[in-house]
């Protein structure tokens, strides 16, 4: 079970004309009218042959209308923490960047370790979201890596895979069970993979950078190792296992090393990790650059883009971590890691990746849409006839600023602070209903 958006909106009877329709998983990528009628993809004709007959129309101009983008690992900090965001703010920030649904981590307060606080959050969902939004129950009861949540109860109450989140399982028993736990009823341990002891206190990449600051860096290897030892326990245990946020390149060749080995491995990269590096701490220690797993070299963050491409990286997901503003307007040392993104990846990577040819689009929106819906077994967004409307139109051409103060999020905290971008959302339909158009 997936928890579904308000029902209280009106499903969308519209035409949206003279579109760049792109679907890598369809095999479309071709200028057309998509006809939607009750919040059904009713039809796909040749620009200009759609007949509206009376319903609301949309002028796309060549705008791209894409399958909507799923985000598998955001923070809505739902219970416990709705200063800093909240199921209805965090899902309007993940429409208005082209998202149709979002996975909601379970680092809560209470954590979703139990069947009980689950179930609050899929009925809050109902009431309060723009969006579709999936929940993961976490491993361990509490998070605290001693004993299994209630795993078997938290499957069947709806949570589509289990996380410990940025608190990785370091007791290896503990992480057999779990995979074999997960095994028996189908969904995959998404891993935050960190041996802590080589982490040490560290606050951003280990290297020159680190060296020159002064401040205690976390080397690779402490990610690396882990995702090592996560790998060959999926393995063994014949479990489903899912990477979050790989950092560095040695991780990605790790991961594809397992797959061609049989391993049931997927994985995901976040947008800060493909666009920034270690440098930009070094320009002013801005605490929106610290996040954890940290930003690393330009070596690393140019393997990670050819993994992307390549295939082996198979999704993005923003990692999207709301904190407030004095939380983070402390120094470097002391400010928690974590930096929001839902409203900026797409515009962020097709600036950064797409338009200047080092990605190409067709990749981009299979990571961004189909392969994590697949990854955790979601509806997949189609732009196909027949289908539910989850979408999202796009414009390209238009250059903006990224402005915090403009963001649905109640948060700030993000890493792209005044860049000029493309790639704006002009319009979302989730769940066959008007979840965002631009204002």
């Amino acid at each position: 079970m997936i928890a579904t958006i308000s029902k209280r909106g009106l499903r969308a009877n519209l035409l949206i004309r003279d579109a760049r329709v792109v679907d890598p998983a369809q095999g479309i990528d071709t200028r057309a009218d998509v006809l939607i009628e009750k919040g059904q993809i009713a039809a796909i004709e040749p620009a200009g042959k759609g007949k509206a007959e009376g319903l609301e129309m949309v002028e796309a101009g060549g705008s791209l209308l894409l399958p909507g983008f799923v985000d598998l690992h955001a923070h809505l900090r739902t219970p416990g923490r709705e200063d800093e965001e909240d199921i209805a703010s965090g899902t309007r920030a993940a429409a208005a960047g082209g998202y149709v649904a979002v996975c909601a981590m379970p680092n809560t307060d209470p954590v979703v370790d139990n069947a009980a606080v689950l179930q609050s959050l899929v009925e809050a969902s109902e009431s309060e979201a723009a969006v579709r939004v999936a929940f993961l129950g976490s491993i361990s009861r509490a998070q605290e890596g001693v004993h299994l949540s209630d795993m078997w109860d938290l499957a069947h109450a709806g949570a589509v895979a289990f996380s410990d989140d940025g608190r990785p399982v370091s007791d290896g028993g503990l992480l057999l069970s779990a995979f074999e736990a997960a095994r028996l009823v189908g969904l995959p341990l998404s891993l935050h993979c960190e041996d802590t002891d080589i982490a040490g206190g560290g606050v951003m990449n280990e290297g020159e950078v680190s060296a020159r600051l002064g401040l205690a860096g976390i080397p690779a290897a402490a990610e690396t190792a882990s995702v090592a030892a996560a790998l060959e326990t999926a393995a063994y245990a014949a479990g489903r296992v899912h990477i979050a946020h790989v950092s560095c390149g040695r991780s990605a060749q790790l991961i594809e090393s397992a797959r061609r080995a049989g391993a049931q491995v997927t994985c995901e990269v976040t947008p800060h990790h493909l666009a920034l590096t270690e440098s930009k701490i070094e320009a002013g220690l801005d605490s929106s650059f610290k996040m954890n797993p940290p930003l690393r070299t330009e070596a690393d963050r140019q393997a990670l883009v050819a993994a992307l491409a390549a295939g082996t990286i198979d999704c993005v997901a923003t990692d999207h971590a709301p904190h407030a503003s004095q939380e983070k307007e402390v120094p470097f040392e002391e400010a928690p890691f974590g930096v929001i993104g839902l409203e900026t990846a797409f515009p962020v990577l097709y600036s950064r990746l797409v338009d200047t040819g080092e990605l190409a689009l067709e990749t981009l929106i299979m990571a961004m849409s189909t392969n994590p819906a697949r990854a955790f077994a979601l509806p997949v967004p189609a732009l196909a006839a027949g289908a539910e409307a989850n979408l999202t139109l796009v414009d390209t051409e238009e250059e903006f600023d990224i402005v915090p103060d403009d963001f649905k999020s109640k948060s700030r905290n993000t890493a792209f602070a005044g860049w000029r971008v493309k790639g704006r959302v002009l319009l979302t339909l989730a769940a066959g209903r008007l979840a965002y158009r631009r204002p």
